[in-house]
């Protein structure tokens, strides 16, 4: 109860101060021209600056693979969550950097695990060189005694979904250098003109509205923020059900069915980019009070990321039909394991400020994720083709066809 109420008196001094009408404050993703950028002796007028938002990012591409940072010389770092996905690739980044890792997470599983990608050495010494504290982060008074006085430098919030989750750890640690936080693209409203870039309106009824209330409470409270938005992220250790989805029916030979015309744009992304992207904002003064959206610079339809994931496994793709999902009811079914719009977004900002560049094309990370995980039978689900054959059925179409040529 405490907590709803917390958030309650968070939302509404939210909405007196700036949330009138649900269009973003400025600080969420108003693309600004860095101080660096700026001769000293050049005075830069509001409107150069807005405009400059407009701008696309030129920045030459760095070479694939490229990674450029500074050494962690022991800095002492925390992360909320690094037990799972994105964290356990970010978790041994930092740690291979240098940096002095603390992993904060209730403390009801193991906190490291090996992955396909370690080698029993390499597994050994992260494993060595993780510490951990033992908390739930929706208790705010166990959070300001389990951090307070720790000195922690640099923050990751992998986890969080509120904005009250993150007060606790502001107040305990009123010194931190840098709060860096895992957002996500879904924040955006709907928008007639696409890519998503992240000046973009956002939509503050969205599920993942608690995000950017975060992002609000970040920058009211004059931290050195960065806010990365992923779109659909794919790879090793995926807990979504995203290419297993197109696996699962491909490896059993079914035919696909896909929502809507199957010309849907969207984009994924790999994790190992993402981790890279996240280690790049680190001391980086462009990034400071910046959103980035991160994901593949490539996008691709629906029945493109079918086809992709059979070029990943190896076989021919099975047929694929399409189906309007309105003519069904799947109850509390999921059909399909993406949003049935286009959705994806422009990550211009990210390669020219971070100086990144994805290093996994749509197939070879889909081909990773297929290698190291799903054909060594590690499933987040056993296959479930109980919509498809609704689906199917009321096509008229066998759930296993010839495949052609």
């Amino acid at each position: 109860m405490q907590r709803v109420q917390r958030a309650q008196v968070f939302r509404a001094s939210a909405n007196k101060a700036s949330l009138k009408s649900s269009a973003p404050a400025q600080f969420a993703g108003l693309r600004r021209p860095n101080l660096l950028d700026i001769d000293s002796n050049v005075t830069v007028s509001l409107t150069q600056i807005l405009s400059a938002s407009t701008v696309r990012a030129s920045a030459s591409r760095a070479p694939r693979c490229a990674t450029v940072m500074s050494a962690g010389a022991g800095k002492k770092v925390l992360m909320l969550g690094g037990t799972r996905f994105i964290g356990t690739y970010l978790a041994r980044e930092l740690v291979n950097a240098g940096y002095e890792l603390t992993l904060l997470t209730r403390g009801k599983k193991a906190i490291t695990s090996q992955i396909p990608d370690d080698t029993d050495d390499s597994y050994a010494k992260f494993a060595a060189a993780v510490k951990h504290i033992a908390c739930d982060r929706s208790d705010p008074e166990a959070m300001k005694a389990a951090l307070t006085g720790t000195g922690f430098e640099i923050v990751f919030d992998m986890n969080g979904r509120e904005a009250v989750e993150a007060e606790p750890i502001l107040d305990a640690l009123p010194d931190v250098k840098q709060y860096i936080f895992c957002s996500s693209a879904g924040v955006y409203k709907k928008n007639d003109q696409m890519p998503h870039r992240e000046e973009d309106e956002v939509d503050f009824n969205s599920r993942h509205k608690g995000k950017l209330y975060t992002e609000q409470l970040l920058d009211s409270r004059g931290v050195n923020w960065t806010s990365v938005r992923p779109v659909y992220i794919t790879g090793v250790g995926n807990y979504n059900q995203v290419e297993e989805w197109f696996f699962h029916r491909i490896a059993a030979g079914r035919t696909i069915p896909i929502p809507g015309s199957g010309m849907q744009v969207t984009q994924l992304g790999n994790v190992k980019d993402l981790a890279t992207a996240f280690m790049k904002i680190i001391d980086n003064p462009k990034a400071a009070r910046q959103v980035y959206n991160v994901a593949n610079e490539r996008f691709v339809t629906f029945d493109g990321i079918a086809k992709a994931c059979a070029e990943a496994m190896g076989v021919e793709c099975p047929p694929i039909v399409h189906y309007n999902a309105k003519d069904f009811d799947f109850g509390k079914l999921k059909a399909f394991p993406m949003r049935d719009q286009h959705f994806f977004a422009s990550v211009d900002k990210a390669m020219a400020d971070l100086d990144w560049t994805p290093e996994y094309g749509l197939v070879d990370g889909l081909r990773d994720s297929y290698e190291k995980d799903f054909k060594r039978g590690r499933f987040i689900k056993a296959a479930d083709f109980t919509t498809d054959d609704m689906v199917l059925e009321k096509l008229g179409v066998p759930a296993k066809q010839a495949v052609m040529a």
